[in-house]
């Protein structure tokens, strides 16, 4: 039976207006006033604002080979009841690192029934792997993604300008994106031998050990590489300031250059965040406040194109939580369950739109990912993916609204506004009324 979506602010590309949604076999067919429902269709009453479904463009779901980590069951639970419908999923932390056409294929079956949301994969340009590029592109990755800093982790390996250009020809030909993890390491490697003295309980230390300058040195080497190679690059997790001048000018040059921040830069602080709690830990890390509202000005700009989570979780023990030693302390927030309510937190504050947090958070992620048409937007042709998110109601984060494998985040105890009624995927229900769909819906999109 086809269905009809009733909500008093859906949330549409051109505007948020009151309707029905009209979905049939998985897709939108049209949006009308709800008095204009065809006979035939089952009515359901939509208790708040009808978001499209989230897109994740940076998560680490960590399957293979870490599912002490994460895994695909429950990051996808945790997607459902953060208002994620999709996740691509990023070639590392799983093992092995998907690098290869055969470690996709690994990915794949270590995916199969356990999913509540659609995923894809990101390939990875790590290890003199060029000529694995364009065989994955065929397979199906949405692109590729590089560190040109060390990424700290067994099975993936940072890239430099020499093997950037044995790549570029490859990446040229696949016309995909290279996401890229801007820090240089010399910069880092300065910075770390200024503080071999140092206290690595306090947050400072670990402020100081990763210099906005390592960020900046990257992003000016990948805007060359981009005119030079004429490839799209899109950065990953910006967080310094400092490099929004140079990412404005190539942007008004024509570069195909895109840019992602992250919930915790938007939402947290350097002067807020207690000396030992690595909870905060990320690279490159959380700033200052000062820094933070230059990023909110820069998504208000059209700078900053997108927000992806960069959820990346990991067993308590390598948290360090006892000892509060940064420099030992696994780098990476979960926080996929509860982004959408700490970006809606700070978009109130500042005057953003609920069209502003549907652009930035699921319509912008899908284009990227090679998803427009398909996913991103309440739309004609549309798969039904939806949201039901109460915009005014307030929460207090607990450890059982997390719904990751473990209950490690910043964000417990967090004050936030907006909630998730419900999440649909394609017209199905995956999370509702606090309960997880039986059956795992969710698979892998492929063209």
């Amino acid at each position: 039976m086809p269905d009809a979506f009733i909500s008093q602010q859906i949330v549409t590309p051109d505007a948020i207006r009151p309707g029905a949604v009209l979905v049939d076999d998985g897709k939108i067919i049209a949006i009308v006033d709800p008095a204009e429902v065809p006979p035939g269709y089952r009515v359901i009453q939509c208790p708040g604002a009808l978001l499209p479904g989230l897109v994740d463009s940076h998560i680490h779901i960590n399957e293979p080979g870490r599912t002490e980590w994460e895994g695909f069951a429950t990051a996808t639970r945790a997607a459902a009841a953060g208002g994620y419908t999709t996740l691509i999923d990023m070639p590392l932390n799983c093992l092995p690192a998907t690098t290869t056409v055969a470690a996709l294929e690994a990915k794949r079956s270590a995916a199969n029934g356990k999913c509540l949301v659609d995923w894809a994969a990101w390939g990875g340009v790590s290890a003199h792997n060029a000529d694995h590029l364009e065989p994955l592109a065929r397979a199906s990755v949405r692109g590729f993604k590089c560190f040109l800093a060390e990424p700290g982790i067994d099975g993936f390996s940072r890239v430099d300008e020499v093997e950037l250009r044995i790549a570029a020809p490859h990446l040229v030909r696949t016309g995909l994106p290279l996401l890229v993890h801007a820090e240089l390491p010399e910069p880092l490697d300065l910075a770390a031998r200024a503080l071999t003295a140092a206290d690595w309980r306090r947050y400072e230390t670990w402020l100081r050990s990763r210099p906005d300058e390592a960020e900046v040195e990257a992003i000016r080497l990948m805007i060359r590489l981009c005119r030079e190679f004429g490839f799209p690059v899109h950065i990953v997790h910006l967080v310094t300031a400092q490099a929004l001048p140079d990412i404005s000018r190539a942007k008004e040059e024509g570069l195909p250059l895109t840019v992602e921040t992250c919930p915790h830069y938007l939402h947290f602080a350097a002067e807020e965040i207690p000396d030992g709690s690595t909870l905060h830990k990320c690279a490159p890390p959380i700033r200052s406040a000062e820094n933070r509202e230059q990023l909110w000005g820069a998504l208000r700009d059209g700078v900053i194109d997108l927000i992806a989570t960069d959820h990346s979780p990991c067993p308590p023990a390598m948290k360090r939580i006892e000892d509060g030693n940064f420099a030992a302390a696994w780098g990476g927030i979960a926080s996929v369950s509860v982004a959408l309510s700490a970006v809606w937190t700070g978009m109130r504050r500042r005057g953003f739109s609920l069209s502003d947090l549907a652009r930035l958070m699921s319509q912008q992620p899908a284009q990227l990912a090679g998803l427009a048409g398909k996913k991103g937007r309440i739309a004609p042709g549309y798969d039904a993916d939806f949201v039901v998110f109460s915009p005014d109601a307030e929460r207090t984060v607990t450890e059982d609204q997390l719904h990751t494998r473990d209950a490690l985040s910043p964000y417990i105890g967090q004050r936030l506004f907006g909630t998730v009624t419900a999440t649909y995927l394609r017209g199905n229900p995956v999370f509702e009324n606090a309960r997880f769909s039986e059956s795992p819906l969710g698979r892998e999109i492929t063209p």
